[in-house]
């Protein structure tokens, strides 16, 4: 059995008693549970989220009792009367954040943590979050002026995380209609923008705070492409205009200023496309111009 551990870390600034802070970190710890660690029942008058390491445990709210284990996260709302247990032969080991705000509430919503009875779930990988976690007290750990601000940072981070999961598991109402197009516009103004860079499809999912295969799901039914095959359709348009505007420029200069920088997979894409070679479409259109 791993020995019981304790640790935490207060938010050295001292909080304004005037107008309240939009999102103010309270405190933040780890530790290693004792067997049958019992909180409760209690209340607080802030919230107070945990991400379960290792171990398990109960957690009770409204009445109904949760087995929570290594991945589970559990917020506590202000006010509200919880209680929670960890397990005799298999202890909690977890992470906690203490916070509180007049954007709090809708920070944790946002994270799909703070809708009903909806006030737990599951990462299929705790490594970004559970970093997070640790960079909060680190954070608060620190003397330095800006301790206050690099915790409530981190915690935007860590919610942001935790709605990207949530729109991976399919909690979050994200698929309507109109979600849908906004999304579709968003893929198109960020490829629109970077497609003369190389893109990841994978980072530009993670920048738009997405799952790549949610992204692309959407994406293909609101337009019948792969986000893929939609930025090689778009450079491929912009290499046309190139080298009816461009005669200057090498075909490799026009692949690679669209953002490819294999010229042969460019020509050989460019006439599957267009149904013709670079080289003879650029001809094709100087001896119309020619003959004008």
């Amino acid at each position: 059995m791993k020995p019981e551990t304790y640790r935490v870390a207060s938010n050295p600034a001292i909080e304004n008693s005037g107008e309240p802070s939009a999102l103010r970190v309270l405190f933040s710890g780890e530790s290693q549970t004792a067997p049958g660690h019992l909180l409760g029942p209690k209340v607080y008058d802030f919230y107070l989220m945990h991400l379960v390491l290792s171990g398990r445990g109960i957690f009770e709210l409204n009445g109904k009792s949760y087995e929570l284990e290594s991945g589970h996260t559990f917020l506590i709302k202000p006010g509200q009367l919880i209680r929670y247990e960890s397990d005799d032969a298999d202890p909690w080991h977890y992470r906690w954040i203490a916070f509180k705000g007049t954007e709090a509430t809708a920070l944790a919503a946002k994270a799909g943590l703070n809708t009903g009875d909806l006030q737990h779930n599951r990462l299929s990988d705790i490594r970004r979050a559970s970093t997070l976690y640790r960079c909060v007290f680190h954070a608060l750990s620190g003397e330095g002026n800006s301790a206050d601000l690099e915790a409530a940072g981190y915690l935007q981070l860590l919610m942001a995380a935790y709605r990207k999961a949530a729109i991976a598991a399919r909690r979050y109402p994200e698929e309507t209609e109109s979600h849908g197009e906004q999304l579709h516009q968003r893929v198109v103004r960020f490829l629109s923008a970077q497609y003369t860079h190389a893109v990841s499809i994978e980072a530009m999912a993670d920048s738009l705070g997405y799952n790549r295969a949610y992204l692309s799901r959407v994406f293909k039914k609101k337009t019948g492409l792969s986000p893929v095959s939609f930025l090689l359709r778009l450079r491929l348009d912009r290499a046309k205009l190139m080298l009816r505007e461009r005669p200057e420029l090498t075909v490799g200069q026009v692949a690679a200023s669209v953002g490819m920088q294999d010229a042969l997979y460019f020509s050989k894409q460019f006439k599957k496309q267009h149904g013709l070679s670079p080289i003879a479409y650029r001809q094709d259109i100087l001896g119309q111009q020619g003959d004008s």
